[in-house]
């Protein structure tokens, strides 16, 4: 009965992190450029030991673990807003930022002018081209922003938007503020990366299918809740027996 238990537990922790997963998606629905995690999890077989001296021999009992979250890398949809200073990465690309703790990457192309004119997300992260950040003058105008990230206004060339790729996306952290970390540096971005002005590129969450694994979840953690509750109390009837037997 202890096993049962056990196992049962192990199953609920591993729903409460999906749901705290669900949520999180939920949560971003609406958030430029944001990339989904699902969740993984794993088989974990127990006794090692066994205890072949008695009639039935040991079995093997079969625990839940979490096995990660991987995110989901797939392009989010890509909706025409007519601003040029909206853009969008066509590829398997990031924008690199600047944020007190170093370089970060996100697809959040939705770019504004800070009160200093430099390049900013929507999130107030400084955008860094090939030189550093871009900042424009007070007296510039007529922004565009071209497919190989040249940003430039009616007085010129300004800079060229950094676009940098990873071998392994999945080693990606998220750190908050719709920003990725690495431990290992952005690669240069490939030829077939490119950026489109005039869109931004949406989250990537299906809030139909989040609130319908929302609600699954919920309801296999209660049943797995109720289960937990009637094998206790299973167990406690059986301890006062047993003591009263004696």
């Amino acid at each position: 009965m202890e096993n049962t238990l056990l196992i049962g537990l192990s199953r609920q922790v591993a729903l409460a992190r999906e749901l705290d997963v669900i949520a999180n998606n939920m949560a971003n629905v609406n958030t430029n450029g944001f990339k989904a995690r699902s969740s993984l999890f794993a088989e974990f077989i127990m006794p090692d030991a066994k205890a072949d001296e008695f009639p039935l021999p040991d079995r093997s009992f079969s625990y839940v673990i979490d096995n990660g979250t991987p995110l989901d890398f797939s392009t989010g949809a890509l909706e025409r807003t007519g601003n040029p200073m909206d853009v969008a990465i066509k590829g398997e690309a990031f924008f690199v930022v600047e944020t007190p703790n170093g370089e970060r990457y996100t697809r959040n192309g939705a770019l504004q002018l800070d009160q200093t004119g430099r390049l900013v997300t929507s999130d107030g992260w400084p955008i860094l081209g090939d030189g550093g950040e871009i900042v424009f003058n007070p007296e510039e105008t007529g922004i565009s922003i071209g497919r190989d990230g040249a940003v430039s206004t009616d007085q010129g060339q300004r800079g060229r938007i950094r676009l940098v790729r990873f071998e392994d996306v999945q080693a990606l952290k998220n750190e908050g503020a719709n920003v990725f970390s690495s431990e290992e540096p952005g690669l240069p971005a490939l030829e077939t990366s490119k950026i489109e002005s005039g869109v931004i590129e949406r989250s990537n969450v299906n809030a139909v299918v989040e609130m319908s694994r929302m609600m699954e979840v919920s309801r296999s953690y209660t049943s797995i809740a109720n289960t937990l509750q009637r094998l206790a109390e299973l167990q406690r009837t059986a301890v006062q027996r047993l003591g009263e037997a004696v």
